[in-house]
């Protein structure tokens, strides 16, 4: 996420206006998403950023809140984290899907946490007072080290392997990422200091956008920075590397949640939807939202009926 956070910005503008005509959300698209006013009675109001998965997200907590009994309002494609995070803290807003890693960089630009729990834990100090972080998912959307199909077979990669598996094979293999990535940590410097991979060559494309993946499909490049919940892995067969040593950090999807707002069932049952939600089907839910055109509350509702919290 902290190499897609201005590439989501950029489309989200466009696509975040279609795919909330079709969500649960579309009864409020006519609402100022901007409107500071706390809600009425008991009722929760899940938001959502402006790009698709954040969407989904908020249809999965908003769904699931309902099957036990909450009354619940959406306020979707509110824009930039400065904006939702100030929502909350107002408590116009009271659910929030979040990513704990671009959060936690958000609140703490210099933290460095070395494990999920650690980098919950610092979120937690840097808080508001008035929120709080909910349990986090094992769904992560985040940046990865990604071979095409050929590359797999070629080298006998599978989705078991891990980014050293590809360092052998460092000098036949071509990297696509955006420009950041050649200077970063969590990039070239990273892969040659954590996995010794060197690769033949880079490739300077965009932050896991169509540019790099037409690359990736077209063997342009052989590995590339794709995120873990791109629709464009199951479509073109695409091997994600296991990072063991977390180069590229934790992007756990995480509820915020405005503590005054939400009862102990509502904070139970997204707790119970964080448990089920791993990368696997957040991975198949945007597939089938993303490529297949499917409306998200309806891909939401048979996904929480799937695991027992519809």
């Amino acid at each position: 996420m902290h190499l897609r956070l201005a590439a989501v910005a950029a489309v989200a503008a466009v696509t975040a206006p279609l795919l909330a005509g079709c969500s649960s959300s579309s009864s409020d698209k006519n609402k100022d998403p901007l409107a500071g006013s706390k809600p009425s009675g008991n009722t929760v109001v899940v938001g959502s950023n402006n790009f698709a998965e954040s969407i989904l997200i908020a249809d999965i907590y908003g769904e699931a809140l309902k099957a036990k009994g909450v009354k619940v309002t959406y306020k979707p494609n509110i824009g930039s984290r400065e904006t939702t995070y100030g929502l909350l803290k107002n408590g116009s807003v009271t659910v929030l899907p979040e990513y704990n890693g671009a959060l936690l960089a958000y609140l703490d630009a210099k933290a460095t946490p070395t494990t999920m729990d650690a980098t919950d834990q610092a979120i937690s100090a840097k808080l508001d007072p008035k929120l709080t972080l909910l349990n986090p998912a094992p769904a992560q959307d985040k940046d990865s080290l990604t071979v095409n199909a050929s590359t797999a077979q070629k080298y006998g990669l599978t989705a078991n392997s891990t980014i050293a598996d590809l360092a052998a094979h460092g000098s036949d293999i071509v990297i696509g990422a955006s420009p950041e990535f050649q200077t970063r940590q969590q990039g070239l410097v990273g892969l040659k200091s954590v996995y010794s991979l060197t690769p033949k060559s880079f490739k300077a494309l965009d932050a896991g956008g169509p540019l790099t993946e037409a690359a990736l499909k077209n063997n342009n490049v052989q590995a590339a920075d794709i995120f873990t919940t791109d629709p464009t892995i199951s479509k073109e067969k695409f091997v994600v590397l296991q990072d063991p040593k977390n180069l590229f950090g934790f992007e756990n999807v995480v509820p915020v949640v405005y503590k005054s707002g939400l009862s102990r069932p509502g904070i139970d049952a997204l707790n119970a939807v964080s448990a089920k939600l791993d990368t696997t089907a957040l991975l198949n839910m945007d597939t089938q939202v993303q490529s297949d055109n499917k409306d998200p509350l309806a891909v939401a509702k048979s996904w929480l009926s799937s695991v027992g919290l519809g």
